[in-house]
């Protein structure tokens, strides 16, 4: 086996190959950008070499560099992770002529794979099914039109070099053709250096659900079943499962073996994934191959108890693969959700800046993170704003959604703003707890974004048990400090408060019991049990005899209760207290209606209106860049524009103006 790898890549997949090669007995190197000198792939690895400055165009695209450090260090391969130069021939090809291993498929097939165009044409070739689309080159933004009306609205136009929802646009109408083949052709080259796009039809209803191939370089290609990937937001995947809710044993296989036989004929070798979408009669359709390791590897490997990293560096070292298709076995479920510094009630925009408190849950009893980052370490404008993936296994898939949620509320994330809120309201969703998904369903279930109704829960009783249980034990705490009145330092055995939670206001009692409190409220009885200690950040407790976990934020005299996706801040006084806060003047909040505001940190690319100009609703009114994604913003109705406050070029803070409306 090798004794030492360098990993071309960083954060949460660095970390997640250093932790194989080190089961394995492999040294590993890692590389780092002056963005991640002090990231935790670095500190996880055995040597560290410095690439270049932040930008990914100056560190981690830059191969001559790569191929440097590997014959700086000696190391004898490398493992791309996904993303950056993972799916790139020429990096591959470079690293085969310095005499360096490129764990992952030959090049030829990340060539003919990463083409979107060839790989669908080798696709027929193999008997796959394919999407009715164009596959020939585009000429401008008319030639898309044309090509979108013959094969008929809805279309998804797509980069030919594309990956990660990157380049991607799905057209309804023609001016949505016209406008989607100019933002995904100017992201691609952004993204790619690749503006080459196609186009195919947009099936309507459909699953996005992949299948993970595994391959050697004696011949050998095997499938190890399938993950549904069908919950995503502009074409990035948000929560998957393995197996799928939905398919059957025959489509199973009849997907496993096409996927089989399009790796064969490209002599596919290592791990790979075969994406298809699928309708809802079980019509299966060829999207594209990944040639690389997917973020959502884990799902597979949880349910088969297959390693694919340490198989991916055994292949790529020569070895056989020791299992054929017959030993792969589907066992219980898995669920992952991606963990993202976003703010879902801005759209979902990247959220930049340091964690000042960051804990994930505790990786047991079927609990899974993989994660790149730690407590006040910094989420970069230069790279994907993934904090971690939470994976969760259990028997069924009830089970391991229930893990799931627990998961979610057990993780302590501060310091910027996070999805996890909308990852608990999509997995805690009646609709994806029956499996009724499709790539529509963020787009069906949230038509508006996710909102702060969202986080509303709309049952109180928990959140408000919690608050006035830690409320009272701070009280407890209190009446043991020494040298207070006479009368005033005996902790207190039972306490009443009235908790308001907004306009509304809520009478509830706590009473100290050797097993724990005794909580009434609204003619409720409850019994909880908890060790929670003042102080921390996590709430776990037994409340009517099922676990709970939930956050607490103290912000005297206020506490914020975070539980279920569901945010309840709440006010814990006494009944006198709660009389008088009704005297309490109320905050105007300050009117930004006529303000178009920068809705996150990034590049003012470009300006489309300028003073005095007239606009309709749905205009664009300039293009902000972060995180790779270009972002229109729009005018939200007919307006005149009064003032331009920014230029193009400009870098942006999140709600920095940008320009004004009479």
């Amino acid at each position: 086996m090798f004794k030492k790898i360098l990993i071309a890549n960083r954060g949460e997949i660095a970390c997640r190959v250093i932790k194989t090669a080190k089961k394995m007995g492999i040294q590993t190197v890692a590389v780092y950008s002056d963005a991640d000198a002090g990231g935790l792939h670095v500190q996880m690895a055995d040597e560290a070499v410095r690439i270049g400055a932040a930008p990914s165009s100056e560190s981690y695209l830059v191969m001559d560099r790569i191929v440097q450090a590997c014959l700086d260090t000696g190391a004898e391969a490398v493992h791309p992770g996904f993303g950056f130069l993972s799916e790139n021939s020429e990096f591959a090809l470079a690293l085969e002529k310095a005499g360096v291993v490129f764990v992952g498929p030959p090049v030829k097939a990340i060539a003919a794979m990463g083409d979107k165009i060839e790989s669908k044409q080798l696709a027929k070739d193999a008997n796959v099914s394919t999407v009715p689309g164009h596959m020939d080159l585009i000429e401008d933004e008319n030639h898309a039109l044309k090509i979108s009306e013959e094969i008929g609205f809805p279309v998804m136009i797509k980069a030919s070099a594309g990956g990660g929802g990157k380049g991607m646009r799905v057209a309804f109408d023609a001016a949505g053709a016209k406008e989607g083949f100019l933002s995904a052709k100017s992201e691609a080259m952004t993204s790619f250096g690749d503006d080459r796009i196609f186009i195919e039809k947009f099936i309507e209803e459909p699953r996005h659900i992949e299948i993970q191939v595994l391959g050697d370089k004696h011949g050998n290609v095997i499938y190890l079943g399938e993950r549904e990937c069908s919950i995503q937001r502009r074409h990035q995947k948000v929560v998957e499962e393995a197996p799928s809710p939905f398919l059957d044993e025959a489509t199973r296989k009849a997907m496993g073996e096409q996927a089989v036989a399009l790796s064969k004929i490209v002599d596919y070798c290592s791990a790979g994934t075969v994406e298809f979408i699928v309708d809802a009669h079980k019509n299966f359709f060829f999207l594209e191959m990944n040639t690389r390791l997917q973020v959502e590897h884990p799902v597979t490997e949880l349910v088969t108890g297959v390693d694919l990293v340490e198989q991916m560096l055994r292949v790529a070292y020569g070895e056989k693969l020791s299992m054929k298709q017959e030993d792969v076995q589907l066992k219980g479920w898995s669920i992952e959700t991606r963990v993202y510094a976003e703010d879902p009630l801005r759209g979902f925009l990247p959220s930049i800046g340091r964690l000042t408190g960051y804990t994930p849950p505790a990786e047991k009893d079927g609990v899974r993170v993989d994660t790149g980052v730690f407590d006040g370490a910094e989420i970069s404008m230069f790279y994907d704003p993934m904090i971690a993936k939470l994976v969760t296994y259990a028997e069924t898939r009830e089970e391991a959604t229930e893990k799931m949620l627990k998961a979610l509320d057990s993780y302590y994330i501060r310091g910027i703003n996070h999805n996890v809120p909308f990852l608990a309201n999509v997995v805690d969703h009646a609709r994806f707890r029956s499996g009724e998904l499709t790539t529509n369903f963020i787009a069906e279930e949230y038509p508006e974004g996710f909102n702060a109704e969202h986080m509303v829960p709309g049952d109180l009783t928990n959140y408000l048990a919690i608050g006035a249980v830690a409320t009272f034990k701070r009280e407890q705490r209190a009446g043991l400090i020494s040298g207070q009145s006479k009368g005033k330092s005996k902790p207190i055995k039972k306490a009443k408060y009235t908790v308001l939670v907004g306009d509304e206001q809520h009478k509830i009692s706590v009473k100290a019991k050797h097993h724990g409190y005794k909580v009434k409220l609204a003619g409720s009885k409850i019994k909880l049990k908890t060790d929670w200690a003042i102080g921390n950040a996590l709430f776990e407790a037994e409340i009517n005899g099922k676990e709970v976990a939930a956050q607490i934020d103290v912000a005297s005299p206020r506490l914020t209760v975070i539980h279920n996706g569901c945010e309840v801040d709440m006010l814990v006084v006494t009944r006198r207290t709660a009389e008088l806060f009704g005297y309490m003047p109320e905050k105007v909040v300050a009117d930004t209606s006529k303000m178009l505001l920068s809705p996150m940190p990034g590049l003012l690319v470009s300006l489309a209106v300028e003073a005095g100009q007239s606009v309709k609703a749905g205009e664009p009114l300039a293009v902000v860049e972060a995180m790779k994604m270009e972002n229109i913003l729009k005018a939200e109705k007919d307006c005149v524009v009064k003032a331009v406050a920014a230029n193009a070029g400009e870098s942006l803070s999140v709600d920095q103006l940008i320009m004004e409306f009479e």
